[in-house]
This record gives structure tokens, C-alpha cells and sequence, in this order.
């Protein structure tokens, strides 16, 4: 079979690539480290790859930062520039960039079956890793706990580290504070009472402001249980007043496709801006996928803003990439959201063979994205697909819908309403034609 076309964009990576990991902006250079297995196209062997860009839409994949070792896999985390020197790993003139991950304890390790959080640090930006000798840092003797997001709370110009973790078949988030990064202490747990889909993994937690109001969003992803079937992402706002989060309204989506797994946010980003990035895949068909000279892909970078719907605030997103880039196919317009109404974008191969359509559907207020003719479906039969997502009130919607080789990504209303899904044409996706029906 012919390889399937990779995407321009999109970083990609020759090895099994799964949850991002360790995002980060530090000395002008964006950081995406990556769960990988670099021996191989499949699952196992978990380490750190490591990619690094300066635009965030242009990476170069770089040295493995954090490979698997006799009796430790290497699991999803998050990485810090401690400008502090809290860790004291750095020396005059130096700073340390740590990583916070998850030890995954197999044998000869007299850990074997537990997870615990343990530190590697960089003194030359991120290019070589070394172990702290202390690892782990954080040990609860669970089988289950995993994905610390670690970022620096101030308030009244005192601060601490905070880390978030999940107990996975508990759907709790777990926060421990330190002083730090190398000794932590209990905080709080967050466990609602209808928490929404099966396990949870790679919390992430950042304020945001809407309507002159600071708000904190918790994000967890969910395996199964997501809204669109298989792992997804949810999200519910809240306070945080730097032990404790509380949740202030219920659970959403962060993303309505099937292929928006793990994103979390890059720390050490100027003021005002959260950026964050997902898996594009589902762990429902990702190990059945068409083989391919390169394996899995993460999303575009995402902007992450704030807004209140009556009186209600909503996540909303925009993708970082510039939309006029000839590699991509693009369409971008505003469609009737009426009785009767339904506009088609239809991206396709130049052949015409595979097609992905976004449907605005006006009588449903809904928009969909049908994948089932999309190139190579017949691989699990959770692949061939129509998602469907709930549109906001008004008579009409902006739409964008974005197409990058074999992965396509919508966006909707303003950045709330978004879909990302993966696909194996045999031929990249170039061509978009919009078709709009409108009865009067």
C-alpha cells in the first residue's frame, strides 16, 4: 500500500508517538518533548522524544531527552525552568530546566508495579538530561498514579511549586505542594461526584481571564468515556487558591472529535497567553492504524481563551498556524445556522477518492465531521465516523476547517466548538469546496 501522505504541519515522528509531554518555552525556544518508543512503530519502550521549534509550527525533532531504563519506563509529565534555583540543581550563571515524570515501575525495579514522580534536569537547555539520584520524589505505593503538571503559584509574594497528578481508576486529581521540586507535601484532591468518563490521565491546571475575572480550568483526559467515543479531553472551571481547586459548573469538551488526546499547556509562556497541544489520535484504534513511515502526530498549537455565555465561561481556541500557508487546504466562512439550512465543506483528495465533509446542519443545530469516506477506514470499526457537536445560539456560525495532509482540524463559533480528526488517504488532502443549501 502507498505511504499515507505526513502531515506539513503537524509535527509527526518516524517512532510510536503518544501524549505530549514536558511543554515548554524557555531562552526563545519552544520545547515538546513526547511519549515514544524509539525502537519502534509500536507501543512499549516508553521515553521522552524531543522536538523544538521557534515559530511553533515549524519542529525539528531532536536526540531522545529521556530513555527507558532497566526497571523504569518513562511516563507523561511536565517540565519546568526553575529561574529560582528552588531544586539547587544549577550552579553560578546556570539555569535548570527539570522535567517532573512518571516513573512506571517494571522488573528488576524493587518498585515494580507502582507508579511514582521522580526529576531529570537540563544545564544546557534542554539538550542533555540527567537524572536526580533522589528519584523518586513522590512515592504513594499506588499502581495508578501518574502525569504530574507542575507549575509555580504566587500570591502576596510568597509561592510554591504545585503538582497535579491523577489517580487514574479513582478519576481524582491529587495536588501536592513543595518548596522545591524535590520534597512534596499533600494539598488537596478533587473528585466530583459525577466525574465523566472511565480512567483519567494528564491533568492540567492554569488560570484564565474572562471579563476582567481570573478563573482556573482544570483539564483531564478520559479513556473511555470521551463525547465523541474512545479517549477525550474535558474541562471545568473553577477556583484555586494555591492548595485547592474548586469547581464553579460542570464539565465540557474540550474538543468533539476523536483525535484530541492528553493536550496539555506549555509553561514559561510570556503573560496572558495559554498554548497547549494534543495527541490527534484515540487509544480505541491507535495501535491498529495503517502502518506508515511515520507514526501518530500531535495537533496544531492551540490558543486558549476565556469567554462567558450568560453568564457561564466557556473555553474557546484558534489554532497557531497561519491559515495562508500553501501546504494546507483551508476553508473559512460563515454559515447559516437556520430551519432548512446546511452548508458542506468537503475536503478531498485531488481524485476525489477520499473525501472528509463538515456539515453545518441548521434544523439540528449541529456540526458534524464525517470521516467514513476518507481513504482506509476498514482497520477497527471505530474508525469510520460521523462526530457531532452541539452549536450555540445565533443564526449564524464562523467555521474554519483545516486540512494538513491526512489530519484535519474545525473550528467553530468563535473557538467553541472544535473537532480534530486523523485520516489514511493514499493521496494528501488539497482540495475544498464549500456547498451551502438554503431553503426560504
Amino acid at each position: 500500500m502507498p505511504d499515507i501522505p505526513r502531515p506539513a504541519l503537524h509535527f509527526t515522528c518516524s517512532t510510536w508517538m503518544n501524549d505530549p509531554n514536558g511543554l515548554l518555552f524557555h531562552d526563545g525556544t519552544w520545547h515538546l518533548f513526547f511519549q515514544t518508543n524509539p525502537d519502534g512503530p509500536d507501543w512499549g519502550n516508553l521515553s521522552w522524544g524531543h522536538a523544538t521549534s521557534t515559530d511553533l509550527v515549524h519542529w525539528e525533532e531532536q536526540p531522545v531527552a529521556l530513555r527507558v531504563e532497566p526497571g523504569e519506563l518513562v511516563f507523561s509529565g511536565s517540565a519546568v525552568a526553575d529561574t529560582a534555583n528552588t531544586a539547587g540543581f544549577a550552579g553560578p550563571g546556570e539555569t535548570a530546566l527539570v522535567a517532573i515524570y512518571t516513573s512506571h515501575h517494571v522488573p528488576p525495579s524493587p518498585r515494580s508495579g507502582t507508579q511514582t514522580q521522580s526529576l531529570a534536569y537540563s544545564l544546557d537547555g534542554g539538550t542533555t538530561w540527567t537524572r536526580y539520584p533522589g528519584n523518586p520524589v513522590l512515592d504513594l505505593g499506588m499502581q495508578d498514579f501518574r502525569d504530574p503538571k507542575v507549575f509555580w503559584w504566587e500570591a502576596d509574594g510568597a509561592g510554591h511549586w504545585v503538582m497535579a497528578t491523577v489517580d487514574p481508576p479513582g478519576r481524582r486529581v491529587l495536588l501536592h505542594t513543595s518548596p522545591n521540586l524535590r520534597d512534596w507535601t499533600a494539598a488537596s484532591a478533587f473528585a466530583p461526584a459525577d466525574p465523566p468518563g472511565g480512567i483519567w490521565e494528564c491533568p492540567d491546571l492554569f488560570p484564565l481571564e474572562a471579563d476582567g475575572e481570573t478563573h482556573w480550568v482544570l483539564v483531564v483526559s478520559v479513556n473511555p468515556g470521551g463525547v465523541a467515543g474512545g479517549s477525550g479531553a474535558a474541562y471545568v472551571v473553577g477556583n484555586f487558591d494555591g492548595t485547592t481547586f474548586t469547581a464553579t459548573g460542570d464539565f465540557g469538551w474540550l474538543d468533539f472529535g476523536r483525535d484530541h488526546y492528553a493536550p496539555v499547556s506549555f509553561s514559561g509562556v510570556p503573560e496572558g497567553r495559554r498554548l497547549m497541544v494534543g495527541w490527534a489520535s484515540n487509544w480505541d484504534y491507535a495501535a491498529a492504524a495503517p502502518p506508515t513511515s511515520w507514526r501518530s502526530a500531535m495537533s496544531f498549537v492551540r490558543e486558549i481563551g476565556l469567554v462567558t455565555d450568560d453568564g457561564v465561561p466557556r473555553v474557546v481556541q484558534r489554532p497557531v498556524v497561519p491559515l495562508d500557508d500553501p501546504v494546507l487546504a483551508v476553508a473559512e466562512l460563515t454559515a447559516p445556522v437556520v430551519p432548512s439550512g446546511v452548508s458542506d465543506v468537503v475536503v478531498s483528495t485531488a481524485d476525489g477518492a477520499a473525501r472528509v465533509v463538515v456539515t453545518v446542519d441548521g434544523d439540528r443545530r449541529e456540526l458534524r465531521l464525517d470521516r467514513r469516506q476518507s481513504g482506509v477506514v476498514d482497520f477497527h470499526p471505530a474508525f469510520p465516523s460521523v462526530d457531532v457537536a452541539p452549536l450555540p445560539p445565533g443564526d449564524e456560525v464562523d467555521l474554519t476547517v483545516i486540512a494538513d495532509g491526512s489530519l484535519v482540524e474545525v473550528f467553530a463559533a468563535g473557538g467553541r466548538v472544535t473537532m480534530v480528526a486523523q485520516v489514511f488517504p493514499l493521496a494528501p488532502l488539497t482540495e475544498v469546496h464549500v456547498v451551502e443549501q438554503r431553503t426560504s
